[in-house]
């Protein structure tokens, strides 16, 4: 008798915790993007004050640009450091939370959004549109970035079709037939590099991922396709927690796992090949974000999901502000910080799974 209620009392002391640790977690989370958005927006190749970027953003949020004073300052936050703000942080959070999926369907820690070779399908559509001499500008996006989403819907359909066998998807032919075409579109890059090397920095420089053109109107794009797979996402999370049970659980449960599966990958690729299309090619954010939020709030999606949202955006707003500071005129891709920020990460966290099986 006495067991049952010391046990029962256990369990609920060990659930006040948990949620007091996972409330304390969003509410850092929380703080640290504010912090990132204000010490973003302050710093750059012109430094303003934090007082001048608040009267800036409240000015504007309120509707009186109009009485500002130093109109110079209001431009350059306002105009075209916010733009990039904004879309560092939708883009993390796109690549971020599809990691999460895609981690979860393949039961795989080592999955990320560009397992399938989506990556490089939006690079080889890319290239493509640039060296056929129609890379314009339209009034909301570029044609470079309509040949990138292309170039990764495209590829992730064809993926799709290769790796059925019986009418199923199998995650293992899945997981291959991704490698494989990307081996095969990243060769076809090369040869584009090779035989237009006048348009081989530019090619280069997309590829390896920027935030440098961002805009309003790309910020509210964006905004449309992250928000819906983040609701679908959330929606799914119940499911995504029976999947890790295995296939037969899940199907006794009543999960259609075959269908559930091709949803979660399709919704996961979209999000992916629209964040691409805008910023280019940036790695490890869906796939060191998940890592470390699943270690601190444990492997439910319910709540995994949400916090590796806000920890995605805050990890590439600070690889962005990092790269374009750093070297301040020049810039660094952000391909090329959120690398080297998460490899040396990523090598820790195998090291520590070396470490419990071990038994250290």
């Amino acid at each position: 008798m006495f067991s049952v209620i010391e046990t029962v009392e256990n369990r609920k002391a060990s659930s006040r915790k948990s949620l007091f640790k996972q409330v304390a977690f969003g509410g850092l989370l929380v703080c640290a993007l504010i912090m990132t958005v204000l010490v973003a927006a302050s710093f750059g190749a012109a430094n303003i004050s934090a007082g001048h970027v608040l009267t800036s953003l409240q000015a504007h949020l309120t509707g009186h640009e109009d009485q500002l004073i130093n109109k110079s300052a209001d431009l350059i936050v306002w105009n075209i450091r916010m733009p990039r703000i904004f879309l560092s942080i939708v883009i993390g959070m796109a690549l971020s939370s599809a990691g999460v999926v895609f981690q979860a369907v393949f039961k795989n820690p080592m999955a990320d959004p560009y397992v399938l070779g989506i990556s490089s399908g939006a690079a080889f559509g890319a290239a493509l549109v640039i060296v056929s001499g129609y890379a314009i500008m339209l009034p909301l996006f570029s044609t470079v970035a309509v040949g990138a989403f292309v170039g990764a819907s495209v590829t992730s359909i064809v993926v799709w079709q290769i790796s059925k066998v019986g009418g199923k998807t199998e995650t293992m032919t899945l997981l291959l037939s991704g490698i494989a075409l990307n081996f095969m579109l990243q060769s076809g890059l090369s040869m584009i590099m090779v035989f237009n090397r006048e348009q081989i920095e530019r090619i280069v420089f997309w590829t390896m991922g920027s935030m440098s053109s961002a805009t309003w109107a790309q910020v509210g794009i964006m905004l449309i396709p992250v928000t819906v797979a983040i609701a679908l996402f959330r929606l799914y999370a119940r499911d995504l927690n029976i999947m890790l049970m295995g296939e037969e659980v899940a199907q006794s449960l009543g999960v259609h796992v075959e269908k559930l599966r091709i949803v979660l990958l399709m919704i996961a690729s979209a999000v992916t090949a629209a964040a691409v299309s805008v910023s280019g090619i940036i790695g490890f954010v869906g796939l060191i974000v998940p890592h470390a939020v699943r270690m601190i709030v444990g492997p439910d999606h319910r709540q995994l999901i949400p916090f590796s949202i806000l920890a995605g955006g805050v990890f590439l707003l600070v690889a962005d502000t990092v790269a374009r500071t750093l070297f301040a005129p020049a810039e660094i891709p952000i391909g090329v910080m959120t690398a080297f920020i998460g490899s040396p990460y990523f090598i820790y966290l195998m090291q520590c799974g070396k470490s419990k099986k071990l038994g250290r």
